[in-house]
């Protein structure tokens, strides 16, 4: 975009997500010099300015006032005043408020331009070991118990690395869904990162659900879930011996039919839900072609 210079700029600058120090010397610069800083919480964003000795102004821009404060922060920004919006923590916009704002600024061909710096979900990302050439960002799950269920049953299934936000008071319950869907999923936590009490914790579904239960989390959590590797079944392997071999086995030692397609799913590295599926529709027929 060709910046117009009868306006304004607005900035989109990157803040520390814990450590004050995580900030970058452009972004000391672009506080330093911009007309207003529009913060999500003042008395968390004074803490960084006061860091840095930056005597700002700053106008509080948060979800309950982002409707109201937008004719005025353009009408700024039509002025010919630079502002800056920073969040309480890490890159504004990710799950935080500001859409409204970049959206109607491009609109009124004001420039926007993009401060980088820290961001949880990228922070939490690099160090979880999964796998980083595709990954899919959820902001915070749903609240509501049925769409909260229906979301993790996605997370299970993709074939990406999912990330997630969660609250301190939700991350439990969570966690005990998302192990009674999948068990032996798993996944990595993150909290307080770059703060004293940083903590960084991987292993299955159960086993985090266990420690969490004994150790009640606080603080900022992301949570990340490593991608499937199950196999979609395609067509029926009905003409597999040895799988009817080995079906007749599980069915001898007494299984269901859901305990016997989470033991092939193991086995097979095909999904659960397709093998208990085929079990119901087309065991009999593996059977009979044996």
């Amino acid at each position: 975009m060709v910046k117009n210079t009868k306006f304004g700029v607005l900035y989109i600058v990157a803040t520390p997500i814990g450590n004050l120090q995580d900030i970058s010397k452009r972004a000391l610069n672009t506080l330093n010099n911009v007309d207003l800083c529009v913060a999500e919480d003042t008395r968390k964003s004074k803490v960084l300015l006061n860091k840095y000795n930056l005597e700002k102004k700053l106008i509080s821009y948060h979800k309950f006032s982002e409707k109201k404060k937008l004719d005025l922060l353009i009408s700024f920004l039509k002025e010919g005043k630079d502002l800056a919006l920073i969040s309480d923590s890490g890159t504004p916009l990710i799950s935080d408020p500001g859409y409204l704002l970049v959206k109607r600024a491009l609109e009124e061909q004001i420039t926007v331009s993009p401060i980088p710096g820290p961001s949880s979900l990228i922070s939490a990302l690099s160090v979880s070991g999964f796998a980083t050439d595709a990954f899919v960002f959820y902001g915070f799950a749903p609240r509501q118990i049925k769409a909260k269920e229906l979301f993790i049953k996605s997370l299970i299934v993709d074939k990406k690395t999912s990330i997630v936000f969660e609250s301190k008071k939700r991350i439990i319950p969570f966690l005990e869904k998302l192990s009674e869907l999948s068990p032996d999923r798993n996944i990595f936590i993150a909290r307080e990162m770059t703060k004293i009490y940083e903590e960084v914790v991987t292993g299955s579904t159960k086993e985090l659900t266990s420690f969490f239960e004994n150790h009640p989390p606080k603080g900022e959590i992301v949570l990340v879930v490593e991608k499937s590797f199950e196999k979609e079944l395609k067509t029926l392997p009905s003409n597999s011996t040895q799988l009817c071999v080995r079906l007749n086995e599980l069915r001898s030692s007494g299984l269901t039919r859901r305990e016997i397609a989470r033991t092939l799913s193991k086995e097979l590295n095909y999904s659960k839900r397709t093998l208990y599926s085929w079990l119901n529709k087309g065991a009999e027929a593996v059977e009979n072609d044996d």
